[in-house]
């Protein structure tokens, strides 16, 4: 037998050795679907070496030992925000009526927050207005400005919250910034970075790639955090969708305009909103900021009840998923959702559709054209069972529809950055407002029929007149959600 027969038999035995190690750790890990390990058996078995280099990339949620034993170590430091001085049991026991009490609980069963009350809200006319009002915040901050998102970028509503956090810095405010180092790697590499930090901004790369070569030595690189999060003087906060960016989205002109929305709170929910920023900052740069959590809490107002739900790959395992859940199985009379993102796991698809069959109108809008292929071609082939349930299907056409919204029955509104992809379930930290009032609720109704009339409506005539080529790629691209 000659020496290269030898090597090739060495190699296939290793290579088999390795197959079965793998397919057993697949078999062997905690919180995975039963297709999420068929389909990575499949890959790992049929697909000689790249499937094995792409389990071992992709196929398990690490985010690198070390980094979770810090979260983890940071958030049993924190202290508490319900023991806040000022953060009476009135306020925690916020008027949230029995019939959704249940929902606030299992928003409470991710973070411990409980629904807090004496809170107020708007919803900003657009991502435009959304800049200017936050730059008018920063500008009258007097003690300070802490700022968190996945994508910022060097343009023109960029570079103004940037200047903001430059004026704020110069007139003694303590300015936080923090931007995740993949989705704002144009403006961590830009002049602007060092001369914010050079005008006394205290910034920090949000899971920094380094050397892309040794990342994924250290847990997974897409594993980002997603999150959109403004405090201002603890009693000011945003929640929504939206980037640090200008609608025109340059680095994808194609689909511009993006289209956001984004809700101003005042009132106690901010310290909520703290709570996460401050998790995410001592654990990016080892700076202790837990007294401000402790600082006490001055209602002035009275308001609707809130609650933050943040999510992520350090956080209770399918959080996201069960809020999303609860929400659907909760509707009684309407349920409208909008998402640019829809790849969802077997129970959501099943929680929407029997929320239609209950004889809840239930209507989901997605863009029409959406920034990534995969993602697209994904959603479309769930819609034939979504509209054999009875669900209303619309694709907007005026931009990328990138709005993450939830209302149901007129009273209840989820708004935030989660997608309803696997990617915000079990990859991506996120963070979202559950809040309950007829009112808001009202204007984000609104807001969404206004992206419904600037839609076209998705009908069974128009699904059943696909090309099997075209019900071929949707599909095949969908058996691909468990893996990705």
């Amino acid at each position: 037998m000659s020496q290269l027969t030898v090597m090739g038999s060495v190699a296939t035995i290793l290579h088999v050795l390795i197959q079965i190690a793998l397919v057993m750790r697949v078999l062997l890990r905690h919180h995975r679907e039963p297709a999420s390990r068929i389909a990575w058996i499949v890959v790992i078995i049929v697909i000689p070496v790249l499937g094995i280099l792409g389990y071992l990339l992709l196929g398990e949620t690490n985010i690198g030992r070390h980094r979770v034993e810090r979260m983890h170590k940071v958030l049993s430091r924190l202290p508490d925000v319900a023991d806040a001085p000022g953060m009476d049991m009135a306020m925690l026991q916020a008027e949230v009526t029995q019939r959704y009490a249940h929902l606030f609980q299992a928003g409470k069963s991710v973070n411990g927050f409980d629904p807090v009350g004496s809170n107020r809200a708007q919803l900003m006319q657009d991502s435009n207005a959304t800049i200017t009002s936050l730059v008018a915040d920063v500008d009258a901050a007097t003690d300070h400005v802490h700022l968190l998102f996945y994508i910022w970028l060097p343009d023109n509503n960029g570079c103004k919250v940037v200047d903001s956090l430059k004026r704020a810095a110069a007139r003694g405010v303590t300015c936080r910034a923090m931007a995740d180092g993949l989705g704002s790697r144009m403006m961590i590499h830009s002049e602007h970075w060092p001369a914010m930090r050079e005008a006394g901004v205290h910034l920090a790369s949000a899971l920094p790639i380094g050397n892309p070569l040794l990342r994924p030595l250290k847990g997974r690189i897409d594993l980002r955090n997603h999150r959109k999060i403004v405090v201002v003087d603890d009693h000011i906060t945003y929640c929504g969708s939206q980037n640090c960016a200008d609608p025109e989205f340059r680095i994808k002109a194609k689909y511009a305009p993006w289209v956001d929305a984004m809700m101003r709170f005042t009132g106690p929910i901010a310290r909520q909103n703290q709570f996460l920023f401050a998790s995410d900052w001592e654990s990016e740069t080892g700076e202790d900021i837990s007294d401000l959590l402790r600082r006490p809490i001055h209602p002035t107002q009275t308001g609707l009840p809130a609650q933050v739900i943040g999510t992520g790959p350090t956080v209770r395992f399918s959080a996201m998923p069960e809020i999303f859940e609860s929400l659907m199985y909760t509707a009684r009379s309407e349920l409208v959702i909008t998402t640019p993102y829809y790849v969802p796991n077997e129970s959501m698809q099943a929680g929407l559709c029997a929320c239609a069959r209950r004889g809840v109108d239930t209507t989901i809008v997605f863009p029409a054209r959406n920034d990534s292929w995969v993602v697209g071609a994904a959603s479309r082939s769930y819609y034939d069972d979504l509209l054999a349930a009875g669900v209303r299907i619309f694709e907007y056409q005026g931009g990328l529809l990138h709005t993450k919204s939830l209302t149901l029955d007129a009273q209840i509104t989820l708004i935030g950055s989660a997608n309803m992809d696997r990617r915000s379930f079990d990859l991506n930290y996120e963070n979202n407002i559950l809040f309950c009032d007829r009112s808001l609720t009202a204007d984000m109704r609104e807001r969404q029929e206004n992206y419904i009339s600037r839609s076209q409506s998705v009908t069974k005539e128009m699904v059943d007149g696909w090309t099997w080529r075209q019900r071929l790629w949707n599909n095949a691209i969908a058996m691909l959600g468990p893996v990705l």
